[in-house]
């Protein structure tokens, strides 16, 4: 998921995103940085779960209004509609770019759990804020202050503001909180999120690792689906 290495050997690692999109990201992260955080300690983060949690599922009834077949997923089709109908500035490939990365089981269709991270990205990349309150009015002033509490989560975790988390930076982050047996949490909570194994954490391994840990569960979702059938 995340960058390649490039001079293996040196203790800088130079980080080099594999995409166009994941280029974009990070200057976006980066310039949103330059902004500052307002996260004290991974402790205030840890207290806003249950408020992240109840703002994200206020996703749900956009997840629904783009799922156009009402199939529980989001195809490439559908998010080139969702794209367009938002008006935000995505070419061919970008877009192409943004399915496969949020595509995780790669089954060519976008969950709502996907779906999750894929709008965050979409709030992260836009433009102008005026955008989006415009022209997706469906739960918008409710989801742009969640969204903007994980991006400061990330640029507080990304302590060199280089638009990557690295191991050293959850450890400290997370040892400043004073909990007992801190190292362990930290190396819990940062193999969950380094999802490909390289050491490093993107913005989006970040947000899929973070839905986990607010509560958000795609067998949750199915099954509500299917209570919805019976019913």
């Amino acid at each position: 998921m995340g960058g390649v290495v490039t001079k293996s050997e040196s203790l800088e690692k130079e980080w080099v995103p594999e995409t166009k999109l994941e280029a974009k990201i990070i200057e976006a992260v980066q310039r949103r940085a330059t902004r500052g955080t307002t996260m004290k300690s991974f402790n205030s983060i840890v207290l806003k779960f249950p408020k992240i949690d109840v703002g994200l599922r206020n996703c749900k009834a956009i997840f629904q209004e783009f799922d156009e077949d009402s199939n529980g997923s989001i195809d490439h089709t559908e998010l080139k509609n969702c794209i367009r109908k938002l008006e935000i500035s995505f070419e061919e490939d970008e877009i192409n770019d943004l399915f496969k990365a949020c595509d995780i089981n790669e089954d060519m269709g976008i969950t709502f759990t996907e779906f999750i991270v894929l709008l965050c990205l979409v709030y992260l990349l836009k433009d102008d804020s005026s955008t989006l309150q415009k022209k997706w009015t469906m739960g918008m002033p409710k989801l742009e202050p969640t969204f903007e509490t994980l991006v400061d989560t990330f640029v507080f975790l990304d302590d060199n503001k280089d638009g990557y988390v690295s191991r050293d930076e959850m450890v400290r982050a997370i040892d400043e909180s004073g909990e007992r047996s801190s190292g362990r949490i930290a190396m819990k909570r940062f193999e969950e999120m380094d999802w490909d194994k390289n050491g490093m954490v993107n913005f989006k391994e970040f947000l899929f690792a973070f839905t986990q840990w607010v509560g958000i569960d795609e067998n949750e979702e199915e099954d509500e689906e299917d209570n919805n059938e019976k019913a």
